[in-house]
């Protein structure tokens, strides 16, 4: 799959987030790489940045938060497309959760591990 093709996938999946949701989330980018960093090289997605249930009145003029999905390691973990289309998807959820506060134990509980 072309990097070209999984930015569509990630975006598709960004889509699906509900309106109720992408209109809360704030001061937040989200970008495709095709490799994680070298010490962590299964890893698929990563949140950087200040959850906004950490955020208070000392939150102004700060770069965005950065959300950014993998595209080498999950076209290594899936055997077909409809496989990537998932795990893409559940990776965008899980990314932006962390946008919300909730940690990945809540997370795995909830099935987006």
């Amino acid at each position: 799959m072309t990097r070209e093709e999984f930015e569509n996938l990630v975006a598709e999946a960004l889509d699906r987030i509900p309106q109720e949701l992408t209109r809360l989330m704030d001061n937040v980018a989200v970008f495709v790489e095709d490799e994680p960093p070298a010490d962590d090289p299964e890893l698929l997605g990563l949140y950087e940045g200040t959850p906004l249930t950490e955020r208070g009145e000392w939150y102004a003029g700060v770069l965005p938060d950065r959300i950014t999905v993998y595209r080498g390691p999950t076209l290594r973990m899936c055997e077909t497309r409809e496989d990537v289309v998932a795990e893409t998807e559940v990776t965008v959820v899980h990314e932006i959760a962390h946008h919300f506060g909730i940690d990945d134990a809540r997370l795995h509980a909830l099935g987006y591990g």
